[in-house]
């Protein structure tokens, strides 16, 4: 039988309200879907902003944890669907055999893909230029949201979405991720590369996406080595990295279901 349910996991500086599109089209179409919140995330995003405690807290460990305990009470394995550093907690969840088909849109890098492009590091900077924000929770300015998310989007969407969606993101997390390559096998964001159990995985890419490159994507992909596993990478012209939120995201998504479907 094909999988009913659809779990979204968000990424960094925003919340599951950033999947609102995608679950009002899902539901449409008779899935049940699931956009869960991060530990502590439960709140809305202007309560994120003004007190970003649980930001602060974050750990990838509880994050998965908390994934792999709602993944795991459904009745039958779901379609697992991840935005940017979603898309590493999906590629965890499909490793340790949850979900029935997985898709990482526009996703963070797993352990390993070592490819670290200019305009990430232009991205990433507000994180990673003074090693005391890891123990922060830190926000973008507009002009980098615009830079990092939304430079392929007119002018009033950039700062609607920056109103609507933005909150700070863990520089614990981060900086750990930017360290897992000095210091290999000792990331939250590890993955069995051979994994021969391991359910079908998208790579969705955007053209123009500053903050994970379509480079990053397919590095990804092609640390995937086993021949009994499905991995497939797929880039969509003129896109910037809030993939869900652009004009034209009904295309990206109804590719994702169906692929997932076909796959599953």
């Amino acid at each position: 039988m094909k999988p009913d349910t659809i779990v979204l996991i968000h990424g960094f500086w925003v919340t599951p309200r950033s999947w609102e599109n995608w679950v009002a089209h899902y539901e449409r179409k008779g899935f049940r879907v699931l956009a869960p919140a991060y530990p502590g995330f439960e709140v809305e995003v202007e309560a994120l902003n003004a007190d970003p405690t649980p930001i602060e807290r974050l750990s990838v460990p509880e994050i998965i944890s908390s994934l792999e305990k709602l993944v795991g009470g459904l009745d039958k394995p779901p379609i697992l669907m991840g935005h940017s550093a979603g898309g590493v907690f999906t590629q965890i969840l499909l490793d340790h055999g949850y979900g029935a088909a997985g898709v990482a849109i526009n996703s963070a890098p797993t352990e390993g893909v070592k490819i670290i492009p200019l305009s990430q590091i232009k991205a990433t900077f507000p994180v990673l230029k003074n090693p005391a924000n890891r123990h922060r929770a830190v926000g973008l300015d507009y002009d980098h949201w615009r830079y990092a998310f939304t430079n392929t989007f007119p002018e009033d969407e950039a700062r609607a979405t920056y109103e609507r969606y933005h909150i700070p993101a863990s520089g614990n997390v981060f900086w750990g991720s930017a360290l897992a390559n000095i210091h290999p096998g000792k990331d939250d964001n590890w993955v069995n590369y051979r994994n021969d159990a391991r359910k079908p995985l998208l790579f969705i890419s955007g053209e123009h996406d500053n903050l994970m490159p379509p480079k990053i994507q397919r590095s990804n992909a092609a640390h995937y080595k086993s021949e009994h596993t499905i991995t497939e990478v797929v880039e969509f012209a003129g896109r910037a990295h809030l993939m869900p939120a652009e004009k034209g995201w009904e295309e990206v998504a109804d590719h994702a279901l169906a692929w997932a479907l076909d796959h599953s």
